[in-house]
């Protein structure tokens, strides 16, 4: 090898030497690229297990051990300055402890958690279950989040994020917060009102609208989940008025059935969800509307130890403000956590003067159809409360309501007394037609001239129930009314430790489950069973007219009290205490009626209507032609069957 090959075979390996010292990685790069191969080789052995996995065993791997759904969902890291661990960081190692933190006012005491920066119970300061514990709307068995979903279409929940108590302004508002960076976070804001049911409740996303999803950036998501709570001693009663319900924008107050399981999808605006049972609810109330919503009740299977017996759930659809300047997506509702009171409900719309933005709250309580709700809402409640005001026990309230409805009525009760007095008074001269007309294909003829004689002495058989009837959309309206006065709840009188569930005692309460009757006999239910069966036999001798009666009839009008029995017999003992006062005023009534009236006297009046001339009411027209019509048909009938003989 000659000296020119061997300097130039010199020269390019002083050029390859020189080359890879110059290009030769720092330090710092070369420690990035060995994690970087550590991070690679770790990903490509998690890839070759999965594949060696069986189908079954991928399938049973939590969520939160796949991936991060924090990293997944921001997609880029960002940097912290802070060499400390940040919020991402603590959530990936969960070595940031849950805490808790309380709000509370005179009437409510709320606890928040910093896992999903949410309520995780809700307490009512003033008022406990029937056993006596406090009352929990609930108490970590509910469930709320907020969902968002990204330009890739991956959706973070926030109920599993961890979040920090950044602010705090005396026990009425708390700022809750979410902060992926120092300029990316999520706030949930909750002010609790003064001596109120009502927390307010904004969220706001600050740095979040460039990853959001253009289609969805304006619309908030949010997920509520809860199991009704069992607050009252009767578990058949409690389901009955358990339902979520809901209000239309502008419109009317639904709600999805209580006896059996159900979903809804809400499609037009509504203003208002709510978990509803008897006497409380949590309501989350939209600043603007909920555009639509996604309703589902589950119906638990209950007995008597149940202490849960609904599972709603809802997905809600709101429209979010966007301020593209200060880049911050917000939203207002507003959270009712409190008792289903009347008066208390509809009070938060005495300073709305426009209908069609009232809450109408006070539409949670069911008070019966239209015409019985009008008759409680300006009837029933208005006395009820005057007389509640007094601080006289609630026995005796009911049994002034009682009297107060019974004298109100007591002229249409009247009317029906003396229509009975006109109808027993000729009784004997009815009786004389029977024996005239005794045969059963006479009893056209009989019936002719038993009207014939109502007409002479101006006595219309219909006018004592017409007094009747108009009596009936306040005894209907009471009805409603007592199982759902929460004023009543946990009031006692006499033997009746709650007036707002059934009354008992222990020799009249078992066990076993007996059909129709229960575990238990109400002792006030009896009280109006035996006062109506009295009633009943007194009214029958009362309304005695002669006529004769279809078979069976008197002993169908005895059996109809015992239905009442088996009907009422798990309802609240003020609703049939007020039935056992109300059957009972009505038979004095009765009875003094009886004294006042002097029947002969009325008698000598209808004798004397026989011979004043007579102008047939439409009414009686329109029957005289009916039993005309009727009576010649069975005529012809009749002529048909004897030529048929004939032949």
């Amino acid at each position: 090898m000659d000296k020119n090959t061997i300097t130039g075979f010199v020269l390019i390996a002083a050029v390859i030497i020189g080359f890879a010292l110059l290009s030769r990685p720092s330090a710092e790069e070369q420690a990035k690229r060995k994690e970087q191969y550590r991070q690679d080789s770790i990903a490509q052995a998690q890839i070759l297990a999965k594949e060696k996995e069986p189908a079954d065993l991928k399938d049973t791997i939590p969520e939160s051990k796949k991936e991060n759904p924090v990293d997944d969902f921001f997609a880029v890291p960002v940097q912290d300055e802070d060499p400390g661990l940040s919020a991402i960081d603590l959530l990936r190692t969960g070595s940031q402890a849950e805490q808790f933190v309380t709000l509370e006012n005179s009437k409510l005491e709320i606890v928040f958690s910093t896992k999903g920066g949410k309520m995780v119970s809700a307490r009512l300061k003033e008022y406990s279950r029937y056993d006596g514990d406090s009352l929990y709307l609930f108490n970590n068995d509910a469930e709320f989040s907020l969902r968002l979903t990204n330009r890739q279409n991956k959706t973070l929940r926030t109920d599993d994020l961890a979040f920090t108590p950044i602010q705090t302004e005396g026990d009425s508002v708390l700022v809750m917060r979410f902060s992926y960076a120092e300029n990316q976070y999520v706030d949930f804001v909750y002010r609790l009102a003064d001596d109120d049911y009502m927390l307010k409740y904004d969220i706001n996303l600050v740095g979040l609208q460039p990853m959001l999803d253009r289609n969805k950036a304006d619309v908030i998501e949010l997920y509520w989940a809860q199991k009704m709570r069992r607050q009252e001693k009767s578990v058949k009663t409690e389901q009955r008025y358990s339902h979520i319900c809901y209000k239309y924008v502008g419109g009317d107050v639904e709600e999805l059935g209580s006896d059996k399981s159900e979903q809804l999808e809400v499609k037009e605006p509504a203003k208002w969800i709510a978990f509803k049972n008897r006497f409380f609810a949590p309501i989350l109330i939209a600043d603007e509307k909920i555009e639509t919503a996604l309703l589902d009740s589950k119906v638990l299977v209950t007995d008597e130890n149940s202490e849960y017996l609904k599972i709603s759930e809802a997905t809600l659809y709101a429209p979010a403000r966007v301020d593209m300047n200060a880049g911050i997506i917000s939203a207002g509702f507003t959270y009712y956590l409190g008792p289903m009171s009347f008066s208390l409900l509809k009070g938060y719309d005495s300073h709305i003067d426009d209908v069609n933005k009232q809450l109408d709250l006070d539409k949670l309580v069911p008070l019966g159809w239209t015409l019985f709700r009008w008759v409680n809402q300006y009837f029933v409640i208005p006395i009820f409360n005057l007389l509640r005001g007094t601080g006289m026990s609630m026995g005796i309230v009911i049994l002034l309501l009682t009297v107060i409805v019974k004298l109100v009525i007591a002229p249409l009760t009247y009317k029906s007394f003396m229509s009975s007095a006109k109808m027993r008074v000729l009784r004997p001269q009815v009786e004389e037609i029977g024996a005239k007309y005794p045969k059963q294909e006479q009893a056209m003829e009989k019936q002719q001239a038993t009207m014939a004689l109502y007409n002479r002495a101006g006595v219309n058989p219909m006018s004592g129930c017409i007094p009747l009837l108009l009596q009936m959309p306040i005894l209907i309206a009471l009805f409603s009314f007592f199982p759902n006065a929460i004023e009543l709840r946990q009031q006692s009188f006499l033997w009746a430790a709650d007036l707002s569930t059934y009354d008992t005692v222990s020799f009249l309460e078992w066990k076993n489950h007996i059909p129709l009757i229960g575990t238990h006999l109400s002792i006030f239910c009896i009280l109006m069973t035996v006062t109506n069966i009295i009633y009943t036999k007194f009214n029958m001798e009362m309304t005695n007219t002669g006529q004769q009666q279809m078979p069976g009839m008197k002993w169908m009008m005895y059996l109809m009290p015992l239905i009442f029995l088996f009907m009422l017999n798990d309802y609240p003992s003020g609703l049939t205490y007020y039935y056992f006062l109300s059957l009972l005023i009505t038979i004095l009534l009765t009875i003094g009626f009886r004294y006042i009236i002097d029947e002969d006297k009325v008698l000598a009046r209808l004798e004397a209507n026989k011979g004043k001339p007579k102008k047939k009411s439409g009414f009686m027209a329109r029957l005289a032609e009916a039993q005309r019509i009727q009576q010649q048909q069975l005529r012809e009938k009749n002529k048909g069957d004897s030529a048929k003989r004939k032949r």
